[in-house]
């Protein structure tokens, strides 16, 4: 079985019509083979929740924190999606995922290196439209896509 975790920024476009990646994402959830599972992990699912009731990322399309939550079951409904719990390794591979900006102040790879380090301790492929994340988990020798 295929483990699949995708970013936030997959998720939200899955889930929001007329988002600016919304087909792209859309194709490629077609192309996910019927064994593979689609991970949220906390992380993926607070920003989820976030980003859905926020004005401003939503403009005229935010949701109400109830309708947010109907958006998640949703997802949790699809046989291919399961959350999964943090790995054991999950401080250790974080750690040496921010390795490489030990030197700086680096606010933004906070969080995708934990996303990296979340994927490679579940041995999933991390799945993004963020392509300096995507170069980044392939130079450090980790499975990463691109939705197309």
């Amino acid at each position: 079985m295929t483990l699949l975790f995708p970013d936030l920024n997959v998720w939200l476009a899955l889930s929001v019509e007329g988002h600016a990646h919304n087909a792209a994402a859309w194709r490629w959830m077609g192309m996910v083979k019927a064994e593979s599972r689609l991970l949220f992990s906390r992380y993926t699912q607070i920003g989820l929740l976030r980003l859905l009731t926020n004005a401003a990322a939503m403009s005229d399309r935010v949701l109400t924190v109830r309708e947010a939550w109907k958006v998640y079951d949703g997802w949790m409904e699809d046989v291919r999606v399961e959350f999964y719990p943090e790995p054991r390794t999950i401080d250790s591979e974080f750690r040496e995922a921010m390795e490489p900006f030990a030197g700086k102040a680096s606010s933004k790879w906070v969080g995708d290196c934990w996303l990296l380090a979340f994927a490679t301790g579940a041995g999933a492929e991390l799945v993004t439209f963020d392509k300096a994340l995507c170069d980044f988990a392939r130079k450090r020798g980790h499975a990463a896509v691109i939705p197309q």
